[in-house]
């Protein structure tokens, strides 16, 4: 069942005259009970897309629907299904605040009773804590205070915004296997947002691939990762480092920067544009069950499947 879903959701910024596409037309579904991965290069909308969803920031055009139903207002009973882990555990909370208050906070708002001992239980931090401040515990000690903070309200969806980039690697697991416990326990819905492709692929049962605002590919994990369908894609699963890669595959052309004002934002780093590419958006459609990519490549009659294995290195590779 959909929980989340978006309509040509976008989101533009204003920088004198100048303005920035953030997040451009997505149209994005999230199951319930599912982890939806959100991955891509740094900058390209995925923490804005997230916040867009939260109704942190408004959107500039495009429409949010909740269990099917447009949100119009984001009043206090939308707000409490819907929290965040925020990526710098340290930044997110008030220096100022003891932990128990940093997690009661929500609690107090609502007027609910104190639970803030139970949750601190459920995160793996001890009782006696609560009195102490945020620089006094660690990065794993400070991320798990936020993630007691976010279930605070029984929440039904949460953006991980990469909730463990900050973190030692030691720790890491740690916080993952958190996550994980507490979505089977509370019977969460996430989108998980990275840039760590491997971690994506554990946690996800479906992942949306995000270019330049836009949303290329979506697949069940093991799809993707087996049969990537967008030349992105590709280039992304690709950097992963692997022992018995024989060359380092790289853009054959083009910088991020360069991307154009109309067609597709990959055109001018795609090894396979053609003039229509430079011309004309693609959609994101549906190539095969559960598999859609926004790319003219499969536009056709015969989609060119084969030509884009992820195999052919010759074809990406200086």
């Amino acid at each position: 069942m959909t929980f989340l879903k978006t309509e040509q959701l976008t989101k533009v910024y204003s920088m004198g005259k100048k303005k920035i596409t953030a997040v451009d037309g997505i149209d994005l579904a999230i199951q319930s009970g599912e982890t939806l991965g959100l991955v891509g290069e740094s900058g390209c909308g995925k923490s804005t897309l997230g916040k867009l969803l939260l109704g942190l920031v408004p959107a500039t055009k495009g429409q949010i629907f909740l269990d099917n139903r447009e949100i119009k207002k984001w009043d206090s009973a939308i707000r409490r299904r819907m929290q965040i882990i925020f990526q710098d555990p340290y930044a997110s909370l008030n220096p100022r605040m003891p932990i128990g208050e940093i997690i009661g906070e929500p609690l107090k708002i609502y007027n609910l009773p104190d639970r803030v001992d139970e949750l601190l239980d459920c995160v793996g931090l001890p009782r006696a804590s609560k009195n102490r401040f945020p620089h006094e515990f660690s990065g794993g000690q400070r991320q798990r205070v936020g993630i007691a903070r976010a279930i605070a309200l029984n929440p039904e969806f949460i953006v991980c915004d990469e909730p463990i980039s900050a973190l030692d690697v030691s720790i890491q697991a740690q916080i993952v296997n958190l996550l994980q416990r507490l979505q089977k326990e509370l019977r969460l819905t996430y989108l998980f947002i990275s840039h760590d492709l491997a971690m994506v692929r554990y946690l996800s049962n479906r992942i949306a691939v995000m270019y330049m605002g836009q949303i290329v590919e979506t697949a069940p994990t093991d799809l993707l990762y087996a049969n990537p369908l967008h030349p992105y894609t590709q280039l992304l699963l690709a950097s992963i480092p692997s022992k018995k890669k024989e060359a380092r595959i790289i853009p054959t052309h083009g910088e991020i920067t360069s991307a154009p004002s109309q067609g597709c934002p990959f055109s001018p780093r795609c090894p396979f544009a053609t003039s229509r590419c430079k011309m004309e958006k693609p959609q994101l459609r549906i190539i095969s069950e559960d598999h859609s990519a926004a790319c003219h490549l499969y536009s056709g009659q015969n989609p060119l499947k084969n030509l884009l294995s992820i195999s052919e290195k010759k074809l990406i590779q200086t």
